[in-house]
């Protein structure tokens, strides 16, 4: 894939996706809510993408966090700088994304998964990308779970603990969709299949296959994952076929 494919899903409702990591866009009467923000390398192909749906990097009122690895808030920093919006993420996950602690998977698990598919050729990308940059962003604040957001859009956020203590799903009732993050995917470089699953052990830090449960409920037909493309259908059946690549995992 090229290094940007905006996505439309729905009016006002749009998936990013850049060479390894995805963002979503919601937009609402020309104002703009960013979930997740890729890696650091990103921020010029992120402000492409707003462009590409017909506004401005001024026009984002606010930016809201499914977790805190590196490849997902890479530009919080220049976003807020730039346009001073607030950033929102989970209670539990706030002090992840201030780096008052780390859950993600180190430079060591990667060396020595390097021999497995696709590992070798991703870590030299994203390394590239700026994952090995300090992105820790002290501004961010705490968000109230299960309540739609004041932002374009009216994201609602769904705890889905597993990937990381704190990760958040942002369920978008109008259009049936929901950004998933990394608790739910649809591919990744090292991963051997496409479809709904779940992402190798070594980036889990949590229970990941529990995290699921919250999904399975939702009235939503489409997925915007972290990372693949968008996956259509009822999202009960996305999260059994994800339960089930999870159980034939090796690693």
């Amino acid at each position: 894939m090229s290094a940007l494919e905006v996505v439309r899903v729905g009016d006002d409702v749009f998936l990013c996706r850049g060479r390894d990591a995805n963002w979503v866009i919601l937009r609402e009467d020309g104002e703009l809510t960013l979930v997740d923000t890729g890696y650091p390398a990103y921020v010029p192909v992120v402000e492409e993408s707003i462009r590409q749906v017909g506004a401005r990097p001024e026009d984002v009122r606010g930016i809201v966090v499914t977790h805190g690895h590196v490849d997902h808030i890479g530009g919080l920093a220049h976003f807020h700088g730039r346009c001073g919006v607030p950033v929102l993420a989970h209670p539990t996950e706030v002090p992840h994304v201030r780096r008052e602690r780390l859950e993600q998977a180190t430079p060591a698990q990667v060396a020595r998964n390097a021999h497995r598919r696709g590992v070798l050729t991703w870590s030299l990308r994203i390394t590239r990308a700026g994952a090995l940059k300090d992105v820790a962003f002290a501004d961010v604040q705490p968000l109230v779970p299960g309540e739609p957001l004041d932002l374009p859009g009216r994201p609602v956020p769904v705890p889905t603990a597993g990937h990381t203590s704190g990760h958040t799903a942002f369920f978008v009732p109008t259009a049936g969709a929901v950004a998933t993050g990394d608790g739910l995917c649809t591919a990744h470089p090292t991963a051997p299949t496409t479809g709904p699953q779940l992402l190798a052990r070594m980036f889990q830090h949590g229970d990941d296959v529990a995290g699921l449960d919250p999904l399975a409920g939702l009235d939503a037909d489409v997925v915007l994952p972290g990372h693949g493309p968008v996956h259509r259908g009822p999202i009960a059946e996305a999260v059994r076929a994800a339960r089930e690549t999870a159980a034939a995992r090796t690693w």
